[in-house]
């Protein structure tokens, strides 16, 4: 049964390893072929949000990522409306994390699809991302949780797919509502289509394999199964042979696409996503294949997520390339580290207090 568990995870992670190298070759940013956190932080400068010029654009892929989950869990029965547990200290998370993840310059999913890429500054935010997880299993393993998610109606459950196929609509039909890059990362991208279709494909197998990397890693902590891993261990093979057949693969620290070398923050920023996804049951990708199968919970850490994007860009907090963060970035992170272990303090505390 674990072998063909395995197995599937390793299938979905070819496949989204095999679409962030084609997204990459058709008009996406090097080495973000997929960037949960990228993506969203673009999405939120179209949106008006935050209005630095090079980072906007309403990126298909997330719409289709959770449009992928919210129908296949419609149709495998996995749509279940639920939520309820600890919205605020789930918003706070996804804020966090999205602070963390802008100073590292990319999500969990981009972190192995730069190692792929041969960007050694991903092996050190590796190194915290483990460490941030390690952290964040010991609080697990003393009673951690945020409380159990309560049943809620269908309305509650498809809000946020409903609120992405507006939004694409939207997009589709009046562009002029939204800002869009005219260079940066943010003027880069595949063809919608194209992207629409990778999203879907993606939110689509990530749904049924229940892929996490931040999961895959807690596991292995807690109860030494390395099933879940698996997939993350794909998407490097296969990202990895395909920038190698494509010349796209450069190892080492320096001249890496949208990558800095700062190391300690680097560390320090995948640390806070490791910690924050583990108090969060969930790494960025997770979160919105969750709210896909209608968790108001998880829909409540990507909306953080989104308003953390645009407040990194709004307060100088998130890192440029090549120069990695400023003293607004280094506060923002190491405060959010804090805020996370104080927040998993005092909820361990009460969960110990009621046992």
């Amino acid at each position: 049964m674990r072998f063909a568990e395995k197995g599937k995870l390793a299938a979905t992670g070819i496949i989204i390893g095999a679409a962030a190298v084609v997204l990459t070759l058709l008009g996406n940013p090097g080495n973000m072929g997929f960037c949960i956190a990228c993506f969203l932080r673009d999405t939120a400068g179209a949106l008006h949000l935050h209005t630095t010029p090079i980072v906007e654009y309403v990126r298909p892929e997330i719409i289709g990522i959770i449009l992928g989950s919210f129908v296949l869990s419609l149709i495998s029965g996995d749509f279940r409306p639920r939520g309820g547990s600890s919205p605020v200290l789930r918003f706070i998370i996804g804020f966090i994390v999205m602070i963390g993840a802008l100073v590292f310059l990319g999500c969990p999913l981009r972190m192995v699809i730069r190692l792929g890429g041969g960007d050694l500054n991903a092996l050190v935010g590796l190194v915290g991302f483990i460490a941030g997880i390690g952290c964040g299993c010991i609080f697990l393993n003393n009673g951690f949780t945020l409380g159990k998610a309560e049943k809620q109606t269908n309305v509650e459950g498809v809000a946020l797919p409903f609120i992405t196929v507006l939004l694409f609509v939207l997009f589709l039909a009046v562009p002029s509502l939204f800002l869009f890059s005219e260079s940066g990362p943010g003027s880069m991208h595949a063809p919608v289509a194209v992207a629409l279709l990778a999203g879907l494909i993606v939110g689509a197998a990530a749904e049924r394999t229940r892929l996490c990397m931040a999961g895959g890693i807690r596991d292995i902590f807690i109860v030494r199964d390395f099933t879940l891993i698996s997939g993350f261990v794909a998407i490097f093979i296969a990202v990895l042979i395909g920038n190698l057949i494509g010349g796209s693969f450069h190892l080492g620290f320096s001249d890496q696409p949208v990558s800095h070398s700062m190391h300690i923050w680097n560390f320090l920023g995948m640390f806070a996503v490791g910690l924050g996804s583990v108090l969060l049951g969930g790494c960025p990708l997770r979160q919105l294949i969750l709210a896909g199968e209608g968790s108001s919970d998880s829909a409540m850490a990507v909306l953080g997520m989104i308003v953390g994007a645009a407040f990194a860009h709004n307060f100088s907090l998130a890192s440029s390339a090549n120069t990695g963060p400023g003293i607004n970035g280094k506060v923002a992170v190491v405060a959010g580290i804090v805020i996370l272990l104080a927040i998993a303090s005092i909820v361990t505390i009460r969960e110990r207090r009621k046992a």
